[in-house]
């Protein structure tokens, strides 16, 4: 099994899966996120800080008894922070071996995209894309499609590990 598949995903349950889409917006942008690491979205939730991390985890929640660590995609992308309201939902995704909540402003719907119609992001500098990994054209609109395990840095993924396994089944 590839090292990035979510061990909750069958090799069959994967082809069907493949190029589907989870659509989601922040602000009056679409997003796209492989469908295969989304395992739930569920409604906001209260979110116990924790200090000594980056801004963009806002804290964790409790999740029928799991601790999931919360991530603001806004802030996460450098957007400004806004109110949450009744769209704003978490996203809880698999990624580096650990679930992770993504706040979002409103998630809109599952597709398919073909591969043939994503694009590569236009290099305008070095790692100024590094969250997204394709672009696609759509119903007349772009969606922006991220590259799930980047999302979470190289640096934030210790910490947040930490976090949950420290508190898990509590």
């Amino acid at each position: 099994m590839d090292q990035r598949q979510s061990p909750f995903v069958s090799e069959q349950d994967e082809d069907t899966l493949l190029n589907r889409y989870l659509i989601f917006s922040l602000a009056s942008e679409e997003y796209a996120l492989e469908i295969r690491h989304v395992t739930e979205i569920v409604g906001l939730q209260p979110i116990t800080f924790l200090p000594e991390m980056p801004g963009y985890i806002k804290g964790i929640i409790n999740l029928r008894g799991s601790i999931v660590p919360i991530m603001d995609l806004r802030l996460r992308f450098g957007k400004e922070s806004r109110e949450y309201d009744e769209r704003t939902c978490i996203v809880i995704c698999r990624m580096e071996d650990i679930n992770i909540g993504l706040i979002v402003d409103r998630v809109s719907e599952v597709c398919t995209i073909p591969a043939e119609d994503v694009a590569p992001t236009p290099a305008v500098k070095k790692d100024s894309h590094r969250f997204v990994k394709g672009v696609c054209k759509t119903d007349g609109k772009v969606k922006l499609i991220l590259d799930s395990h980047k999302i979470v840095a190289e640096d934030d993924v210790p910490a947040v590990k930490s976090t949950v396994a420290g508190g898990e089944g509590r």
